[in-house]
């Protein structure tokens, strides 16, 4: 088969929910790190791009009609490029790098963008239609995030629980501590402290220009979510699942806005362009696990994509792991064996401190993971791992090899 190489990537800061991104539309948000990358590498023929994928968890307000053939069209793509929008919740993002991916590798196409966008912030209200004929009953549902419009044969079977109470979860079956699952999220808001203090994450994000009304503009270029805090100051934080449960705003993902893209191409493709590899994919994978715990699920999907590789743990010079909670996170390193302050884990910070715009949040850690790879981050090691838990019980997972 052919090798699919990421070959530029690069990301809109992320914004808390109604923060500095709030007044952007979601499909102009998408369309940001497309023409970026045009810009960034004017060898590319725009259009030669066969195809744009871009994750997206949402899809129910502007990210609706398949975001990603609205975001290129946006970003000024010729309209002979298609494109296709992915839906794995969380995961989508990385489902759309692995798309991408595959295709190359499998001589369909040379050359394609992939990425992902969400909004959480402008995620809509949704109504559903009466079920009866001139009904007056009727109910409202937050797209935001979870359940909306629910199975009963769904609920009775599988259980309906947030995502916080997933965590719970996991916390509660494992007894993973309230204490360890702080420190977790300490370590994630330091690393990425020092990573925003070094340059390492500006040297991913695109500033952009907000509009803030009257004709006035500004610009956003850091990260808005990551914020200063102490092992005391976590532990003062209310639990949110129950009185005496562990899971608190301060060891969870944040509910955030962002967008990120890469360029995902053949051999033959980077020397026709005069692209840049950063990494090559070597593979994916992806599992399911019971939705009540869906946390753990990059543990089955990385025991298969090492399977399916030959490329063991002790082989890793790098692994990006989406911090959906410290608990979640917690219980995936103590299922592979992998120490909690691991410091090849998330070494510029993760969702915890970072903020997890669900349809992003997978092209971000692929992207990172590849970034740190050409930056010769990986210890001299030259695999990286980029893995999530996906909602209603998943795992997905991905191996990058430097070049």
């Amino acid at each position: 088969m052919s090798d699919a190489f990421i070959c530029d990537y690069v990301r809109t800061p992320i914004g808390r929910y109604g923060g500095a991104l709030a007044s952007v539309r979601t499909d102009d948000l998408a369309a940001m790190p497309l023409r970026a990358l045009l810009t960034r590498n004017p060898g590319l023929d725009p259009a030669a791009i066969e195809e744009v994928w871009l994750g997206c968890a949402n899809q129910a307000g502007e990210d609706n009609r398949n975001v990603a053939r609205m975001a290129l069209l946006l970003a000024g793509l010729p309209q002979t490029v298609p494109g296709v929008s992915v839906n794995r919740l969380c995961g989508s993002g990385l489902e759309a790098v692995a798309a991408a991916a595959r295709a190359v590798r499998a001589g369909e196409m040379e050359l394609a963008i992939a990425g992902g966008v969400e909004s959480m912030t402008r995620a809509p209200f949704v109504i559903p239609k009466s079920a009866a004929p001139w009904g007056r009953a009727t109910e409202i549902h937050d797209t935001t995030i979870g359940w909306r419009f629910v199975n009963p044969v769904m609920e009775a079977a599988h259980g309906i629980d947030s995502m916080p109470q997933t965590a719970q979860n996991l916390a509660d079956e494992q007894g993973i501590s309230r204490q360890d699952q702080d420190a977790f999220a300490l370590r994630s808001q330091e690393r990425t402290a020092q990573a925003q203090a070094n340059g390492r994450l500006a040297a991913e994000i695109l500033p952009v220009e907000v509009p803030l009304g009257r004709g006035k503009t500004q610009e956003v270029s850091a990260d808005e979510h990551p914020r200063a805090t102490s092992l005391a100051d976590l532990a003062r934080l209310k639990p949110i699942t129950r009185p005496d449960g562990s899971i608190t705003a301060g060891n969870a993902s944040g509910v955030n806005d962002g967008a990120a893209a890469l360029i995902v191409a053949s051999r033959a493709a980077v020397e026709r362009f005069s692209l840049t590899p950063r990494a090559r994919i070597v593979g994916a994978a992806s599992a399911g696990v019971a939705p009540r715990i869906m946390g753990i699920g990059p543990v089955p999907a990385i025991r298969q994509l090492c399977a399916r590789t030959g490329i063991g743990l002790d082989g890793l010079g790098l692994i990006e792991l989406n911090e959906a909670f410290a608990a979640q996170a917690l219980a995936v390193l103590r299922g592979l064996g992998i120490a909690d302050d691991d410091p090849r884990v998330n070494p510029n910070g993760g969702a915890i401190a970072l903020g997890h715009p669900l349809g992003m949040s997978g092209a971000r850690i692929a992207g990172s993971a590849a970034l740190d790879l050409s930056r010769g981050a990986a210890g001299g090691q030259r695999y990286a791992l980029a893995t999530m838990c996906v909602g209603v019980g998943q795992g997905a997972a991905m191996l990058l090899e430097k070049v």
